[in-house]
């Protein structure tokens, strides 16, 4: 017999709906997995196993009273802790805002109570989404980093701790996660999830997501969110795409199990009807990632003024030194990455529009060991400043067994494209 806390959310949702399961009943096989799995696992900041439950019995009786109920009617998030919740601590990874509880909910966990979700608990992040790692281990091998910054959502999530569990991306924070643990991770279009209550670090860049075990689950719950028709990516298309193979300006950055991954796919990809066309990016592209780390962190130094003016002891000293260095390049060298950001933007456009979708490395191998570093998001940061839907789906595994990914990328707010291509290559791959 099934766990339920194994339903992916699609099959969840159908019998929530057809009332052959209660939110009370889902959610205490989740609790009770989390209960297993968390000591070792460590990917929750704050977890209320009693609030969950209450959520899920008072959504039970709305819907035996008649009430409408939600798109996301009995499903359980996962909400990373540099998002603000109103009944639970916010503390953003970092002991400068230990014990912060702020008064609502970010506008993304808002719209998730709204759908019906129930807000499971706060998962671990970095310190501010972007540094000192957390203690969260990898579910597929606890001596391996489950990556960062979204570390507990997307150990979370291929733990079937919850549904879906929120990301924020900035550099890879999404995407690389969720490929290290051998989940599905989705970082939309920038601006789909609104930022309001988010600790927010760069405003260039900073993305809400979801990561979750399915592509499917991914749609759903994006549609849950937004109100928006993020389609069925797990019905096949009736054609094959035309996919862009792109290496990317950081090609040598991927090991030998990544190449060989890549390459198997594209070919799997091709044996099942896609065309599948390599490319190389202008120097326009190359020159936005060259801007990257400029804005990444001269945004974030403007974003912690307070922080670093008045609790700079509490910040690790990575951050701190990271934070001085993208302040000392000065107003002037910030605007010109951020124009180059916009000129990257526009050139990528122009590529993309001949091709369904670009399929590109999620990160550059296997989980690092050790739980010290998240790993490098040199496959990662390009895609984000280009404000592009990214879908990282689970395809192989490594020479020491861990996950490995594949990404797939689109045009700007072609999400649902960029689910359905996705889940097509995952059918490829595996096929």
């Amino acid at each position: 017999m099934t766990d339920l806390a194994d339903l992916p959310a699609t099959e969840a949702a159908r019998r929530l709906r057809a009332g052959s399961l209660s939110a009370a009943a889902l959610t205490e096989a989740l609790l009770d997995r989390v209960a297993a799995r968390e000591p070792v696992l460590r990917a929750f900041a704050w977890l209320d196993p009693a609030s969950a439950m209450r959520q899920a019995v008072a959504l039970d009786a709305a819907r035996a009273a008649g009430r409408a109920a939600g798109p996301l009617h009995g499903l359980a998030l996962g909400v990373k802790d540099v998002l603000d919740t109103a009944d639970q601590p916010s503390q953003y990874g970092s002991p400068i805002w230990a014990g912060h509880r702020p008064r609502s909910d970010a506008a993304c966990v808002a719209a998730g109570r709204r759908a019906g979700a129930v807000i499971l608990g706060k998962t671990v992040t970095t310190e501010f989404a972007t540094r000192q790692p957390g203690p969260t281990s990898n579910p597929a091998n606890p001596a391996h980093t489950p990556g960062g910054s979204s570390s507990g959502s997307a150990a979370g999530a291929a733990a079937a701790y919850f549904h879906a569990g929120f990301g924020t991306q900035t550099a890879g924070s999404i995407i690389r996660p969720a490929a290290y643990c051998g989940a599905v991770g989705f970082k939309p279009s920038y601006g789909t999830l609104h930022r309001a209550g988010m600790k927010v670090m760069s405003e260039s860049l900073d993305t809400i997501g979801v990561i979750t075990r399915t592509v499917g689950d991914a749609a759903l719950v994006m549609a849950g969110l937004t109100g928006r028709d993020y389609g069925a990516p797990e019905i096949r298309p009736g054609r094959a795409p035309r996919l862009a193979l792109c290496w990317g300006p950081t090609a040598a950055e991927a090991k030998p199990e990544t190449r060989a991954l890549l390459e198997r796919v594209a070919s799997a990809a091709a044996k099942a009807g896609a065309t599948i066309v390599p490319i190389e990016l202008p120097p326009a592209v190359v020159a936005g990632l060259d801007a990257h780390a400029l804005v990444m962190n001269g945004e974030s130094a403007e974003a912690l003024g307070w922080e670093r003016a008045m609790m700079a002891s509490l910040l690790s000293p990575g951050l701190r030194e990271r934070l001085d260095w993208g302040h000392a390049q000065g107003g002037p060298a910030l605007a010109a990455g951020q124009a180059a950001f916009a000129a990257a933007q526009a050139a990528f456009a122009d590529i993309v529009s001949g091709c369904d979708a670009v399929l590109t490395p999620s990160a550059p191998g296997e989980a690092p060991e050790g739980l010290g570093w998240t790993g490098d998001p040199a496959f990662n940061s390009l895609w984000t400043l280009l404000h592009v839907p990214c879908v990282t789906v689970p395809a192989g595994t490594g020479p020491k067994g861990l996950p490995l990914g594949v990404q797939v990328v689109a045009g700007f707010g072609q999400d649902a494209t960029a689910l359905a291509w996705a889940e097509w290559v995952r059918q490829a791959a595996a096929g």
